[in-house]
């Protein structure tokens, strides 16, 4: 069974999922959202034995930015796709990417320079501290021995490692595949376009029933951007 569900809204979102003996926390949110996501963790109960593992959707550091902190404070593993991992290690958001990304929006580019990060493929400083992780996760892979009724999907496009957690009540955690901010739709940055279609493809036949995107709300599987489909 997979318990309560939280999601913790940064702009990126991070969910935190009660399971047995604790939790587990799906990404991290950037370095400057520590505080408020320290207290977000403590409000829920999430004590610093409490956390059983942390699970990142890819390397990007508006996901992995809290990473090292919360092993420190939490003493969770982390855990992230082999090919994914040198992101984490280097800081480098480059790293595995191609040197030019199929999709990569003007609207993108512009929020990403208003805001001041460096979230704009180059190398990343912003406050990241690197780390090495724990758990280097593979396609099909379990996660009940965390207490967490999931797998592990492989899902590529946005990064090469870039990954869903498929849970057993039929809640799919997609990273940064998808967004959903004025409705789902494949992210703003995506690296190989095709394989990002065949991840979705690969995604509407897993029989989830609810899409967790790593920006905007959760939406139901229905309303999936399946490539070649007209919508409504």
């Amino acid at each position: 069974m997979v318990g309560r569900i939280r999601r913790i809204d940064f702009g990126v979102n991070c969910y935190l999922i009660d399971v047995e003996g604790g939790y587990v926390l799906i990404d991290t949110s950037f370095p400057n959202k520590r505080d408020k996501l320290d207290a977000e963790l403590a409000e829920a109960g999430c004590g610093p034995d409490n956390l059983r593992l942390i699970v990142l959707t890819h390397g990007d550091v508006d996901h992995a930015g809290n990473c090292a902190h919360l092993r420190s404070t939490h003493h969770a593993p982390i855990a992230i796709h082999r090919q994914d991992a040198e992101m984490v290690r280097s800081g480098d958001m480059t790293a595995g990417r191609t040197d030019k990304p199929d999709r990569h929006t003007l609207a993108f580019r512009f929020l990403t320079w208003a805001s001041g990060l460096l979230y704009k493929i180059t190398k990343t400083g912003a406050n990241f501290e690197a780390f090495e992780p724990d758990v280097l996760l593979e396609d099909e892979q379990d996660l009940s021995a965390y207490g967490l009724d999931a797998r592990i999907v492989h899902l590529p496009g946005h990064s090469s490692g870039s990954i869903g957690i498929l849970a057993g009540d039929g809640g799919l955690f997609c990273g940064d595949l998808l967004v959903n901010v004025m409705r789902p739709s494949l992210h703003y940055y995506i690296d190989d376009l095709a394989q990002a279609h065949e991840s979705i493809r690969k995604l509407s036949g897993l029989g989830a029933e609810t899409v967790y995107p790593g920006h905007g709300k959760p939406f139901p599987s229905s309303d999936l951007p399946i490539p070649g489909r007209r919508s409504g």
